[in-house]
């Protein structure tokens, strides 16, 4: 009798790891599409930033924490993700209040334009780097498109059966992780393609952005003052008419701001003074920002970060240097080899 419990939570354990490791394998490795694979390395990072960045690519292309930590001695982390929508930032920053003790909460506003949930290959973008807690099925939860349930995120094998025939050789290499593509969540581009249109953004059937935003901006507002947070809300610099920012929507985010006691910083206009060159600084015509553009963004904003906000100078401090020192190092290796 004794054999045969033992040998049937043998094979229950057997079973549960064959279909742990199915699950692995039939995960997306997200190579080609290293965006997939940000939000899963916040946790290698997480437990000592005084500031945390929140939002699309607008942040994960835009703010450097190398650069942050080498001029300003701020340590940082930036939490983006592709067409991140604010109630996943909002989860996102809930999962990370439970690790962090930030001086500053940095989140890019674009994703207010969106009301509801879009498209599931951008939530899994998202959500399936989120390690599982009360934050993770939130966002779920709040996420989830017509089409999806939350046991497909609990059992991914049940949404990914098909990739099974699909497998490829970096299925196997990557099954247990692959390499960081990101420096402390920045996603470095190196190419250099100009701005060269001069088109705005199409006229708008309704310029007001959704009601829900505003309730996630104040769940988020809540939670940093709570926390004893300060949260800023910024606007990236873009130049190009496909990721237009209207001056209507820009005005019910300043509305919102000063009602709000918070403090709002839209780049675009300060482009010229961050010394932004659409010809030089951006990888895909004005879109989003190179490593060139996003080091002087940072630069700029780094500035503000020490001397209005009072992020701390945290240099002197031997442990954390030595761990950014490394940190930076990697930047700088990445830098050189991609260019």
């Amino acid at each position: 009798m004794k054999k045969k419990i033992i040998a049937a939570v043998c094979a229950v354990l057997l079973a549960a790891v064959l279909l742990f490791a199915t699950h692995l394998l039939v995960m997306p490795k997200y190579i080609e599409n290293p965006e997939g694979r940000l939000v899963g390395e916040y946790y290698s990072q997480a437990g000592d930033n005084d500031v945390l960045f929140l939002g699309d690519c607008e942040v994960y292309e835009s703010f450097v924490p190398a650069v942050l930590w080498e001029k300003y001695g701020i340590s940082s982390y930036v939490r983006g993700s592709s067409q991140q929508l604010i109630w996943q930032s909002y989860y996102l920053l809930e999962e990370m209040m439970e690790k962090e003790t930030p001086k500053a909460v940095v989140f890019n506003v674009y994703a207010m334009k969106y009301g509801e949930p879009q498209n599931e290959a951008y939530n899994r973008m998202t959500l399936d780097g989120m390690k599982w807690s009360s934050s993770k099925v939130g966002a779920i939860n709040a996420s989830m498109t017509e089409d999806e349930s939350l046991v497909d995120y609990v059992f991914p094998i049940l949404r990914f059966h098909s990739r099974i025939s699909q497998l490829t050789a970096d299925d196997f290499k990557y099954f247990l992780g692959a390499p960081e593509v990101s420096d402390s969540g920045y996603l470095m581009q190196t190419a250099v393609r100009p701005m060269t249109t001069t088109r705005t953004g199409d006229d708008l059937f309704d310029y007001n952005l959704p009601s829900v935003s505003f309730e996630y901006l104040d769940k988020m507002r809540e939670l940093c003052e709570k926390k004893g947070a300060e949260l800023i809300l910024i606007k990236a610099p873009t130049n190009h008419w496909k990721f237009w920012w209207y001056d209507e929507w820009d005005k019910q985010i300043s509305d919102y701001a000063d009602e709000s006691g918070l403090d709002y910083i839209n780049f675009i206009p300060l482009c010229e003074e961050i010394g932004i060159d659409w010809s030089q600084d951006t990888y895909d015509e004005g879109m989003h920002l190179n490593v060139s553009g996003a080091e002087k963004l940072t630069d700029y904003f780094g500035k503000m970060l020490s001397e209005k906000y009072a992020v701390p100078d945290r240099r002197g401090e031997s442990e954390l240097s030595s761990a950014w020192q490394t940190r930076v190092d990697k930047y700088y290796e990445r830098k050189n080899t991609e260019k």
